[in-house]
């Protein structure tokens, strides 16, 4: 029986919450009680857009928890073969839309002095996977500015975190080669790739009033793969 978060009266965002990791956390913070609202390319919602962000954020009575599932895995590509706009894309949207909705939560967050944001990272930006030099840089640097900002606003009521997964059964699988997914998931002591459901369970406590001593943290959800 999963364990029981208690999002009554919370208001969620979540990015990327139509399908993948996004959808299922968005199921179970609606089974806490929560009023989860989604933002989506699936709905003509673009992370790349500050402006729809904002206006989005500016939509909602308040906001107590911001979760930034929205991500492209990328072409797998050798370094040398990574276009200009390829490199552009995958940066705009897994780090340049993870900023864009924090920056956009923060206000709300803090009026309310009252706060949970949980950025979706990856074990790549850890490690580095090969044939993804943009997809591994742009989650290393979503674990960054997580960093940065989870002590930006200590003192707010604001906790942010993030997770690492390991590779994950997700429609962003379709983006890659089979010799990529066999490549990530050859490294998973466990020997297997992780549910949405999983991740979601780790989400949902980050997002939960439960947690309240971790903030500028990079939490790992990988099988046993992370070596720090």
């Amino acid at each position: 029986m999963p364990n029981h978060y208690d999002f009554e009266g919370r208001v969620a965002l979540v990015t990327g919450g139509a399908s993948g990791i996004g959808a299922a956390a968005v199921e179970r913070l609606r089974a806490g009680g929560a009023e989860a609202h989604v933002f989506d390319l699936a709905q003509g919602d673009d992370v790349r857009d500050a402006a729809q962000l904002n206006a989005a954020v500016a939509r909602l009575p308040r906001l107590d928890v911001l979760v930034c599932c929205a991500g492209v895995g990328g072409d797998s590509l050798h370094t040398e073969e990574v276009s200009d706009e390829e490199w552009q894309r995958v940066h705009a949207i897994n780090l340049n839309g993870v900023f864009y909705a924090n920056r956009a939560a923060i206000p709300k967050m803090k009026a309310n002095r009252y706060g949970r944001i949980v950025n979706i990272a990856s074990i790549a930006g850890k490690e580095g996977n090969p044939m993804a030099a943009a997809y591994s840089s742009s989650k290393a640097a979503v674990i960054g500015v997580t960093k940065s900002i989870g002590k930006d606003v200590t003192g707010s009521g604001i906790l942010v975190n993030c997770i690492a997964p390991a590779v994950i059964n997700t429609p962003i699988l379709e983006q890659l080669s089979q010799e990529h997914i066999d490549f990530m998931t050859s490294r998973i002591p466990l020997g297997r790739v992780g549910e949405s459901s999983e991740v979601a369970a780790l989400i949902c406590w980050l997002a939960s009033e439960e947690m309240t001593f971790s903030t500028g943290a990079c939490f790992d959800i990988s099988g046993g793969r992370a070596a720090f």
